[in-house]
């Protein structure tokens, strides 16, 4: 059997295999570009970045431990190491390493990301004391076979019904509009089936800091369905397409609860649709959904949308 040892990852020397090796539990294939970038993004909350190696010197896997932007007790873990050489000590001296520095760093609660392809890797982290909080699956839609025109009339009845769909680029995209985005994106996401009822930003500055101002917001492409009768924001659906990607990503459709029941989400969604097959010149778009979301992954599978490999969110509580 090898001799495994761990050393510091050295990002100038061991980059391009870390890269690959990212890309092995990514939607997409991550470039160096991309890590370098993430590892800047992230430095300041690693507490754990090795590699191990065989005496050989050549890198097996590596680990990477960063601690929650907000809750400062919250890490997420990678435990990546290459599929040949899995099932020989070098994932558990891995983790050991992790934890082992999580608990010295005061960390209470990890959170791991498993591909649903991979029962191997999920296996290994129920034996390490994970389970299973969450199940997300990817969906793909191809555009060119999308035929929007019959929700014409669906869109036409809402507008009737005093509906108005809109976006944030017409409404000014000022603060006062994104702090109404902030509470019907936080609300809605509280209330998504299949959630625990959390919500995803702390306040409006976290929203505006991790939303507003990221590299991929397009106000054009924030949709938003709002209530004429009284003001109140009913739906929106955001879309984006990430650079270096030749598809969209819809992030997020989300309908308040009051409005539900009504098809705002079709129809919002359906323009948000329209939006990156025609402004953003994309002819695939992507998403992601909680398994127990059925509302929306029933609109998804009405419109065309086809399952691609998803992820299990997995959590340990340390004692």
């Amino acid at each position: 059997m090898s001799t495994l040892h761990l050393r510091p990852v050295d990002l100038d020397r061991d980059l391009g295999e870390l890269a690959a090796l990212f890309s092995l539990v990514q939607d997409d294939p991550t470039s160096e570009t991309e890590l370098k970038e993430d590892y800047e993004a992230h430095k300041e909350r690693i507490f754990c970045l090795n590699a191990a190696e065989d005496e050989r010197g050549e890198l097996l896997g590596f680990n990477w431990a960063n601690r929650d932007r907000d809750q400062a007790d919250k890490a997420y873990f990678y435990i990546i190491v290459k599929p040949q050489h899995r099932l020989k000590g070098a994932g558990r001296l891995l983790y050991a390493d992790a934890e082992g520095a999580a608990r010295a760093a005061g960390i209470r609660r990890i959170e791991i990301h498993v591909r649903d392809t991979d029962p191997e890797s999920r296996t290994f982290a129920e034996r390490r004391g994970f389970s299973e909080r969450t199940h997300s699956i990817a969906m793909q839609m191809d555009l060119d076979a999308f035929d929007d025109q019959p929700y014409d009339a669906l869109i036409s009845r809402l507008k009737d019904e005093g509906f108005e769909f809109t976006s944030m680029e017409t409404l000014g995209n000022d603060e006062e509009s994104q702090r109404r985005l902030f509470r019907l994106n936080d609300t809605a996401a509280a209330e998504t089936m299949g959630t625990d009822g959390s919500h995803p930003w702390a306040d409006f500055q976290d929203f505006e800091r991790r939303v507003c101002e990221a590299a991929w917001y397009i106000p054009a492409g924030q949709m938003v369905v709002i209530d004429t009768n009284n003001g109140e924001w009913a739906a929106m659906s955001a879309i984006t397409r990430f650079a270096g990607r030749d598809y969209a990503y819809n992030l997020f459709t989300g309908v308040d609860k009051r409005y539900r029941g009504r098809k705002l989400g079709q129809a919002v969604k359906v323009l948000a649709l329209r939006y990156a097959r025609d402004v953003l010149g994309v002819h695939v778009v992507r998403t992601h959904h909680n398994t127990k979301n059925e509302p929306i992954l029933a609109i998804d599978r009405k419109f065309g949308y086809t399952l691609l490999p998803g992820d299990y969110v997995m959590v340990k509580e340390l004692a």
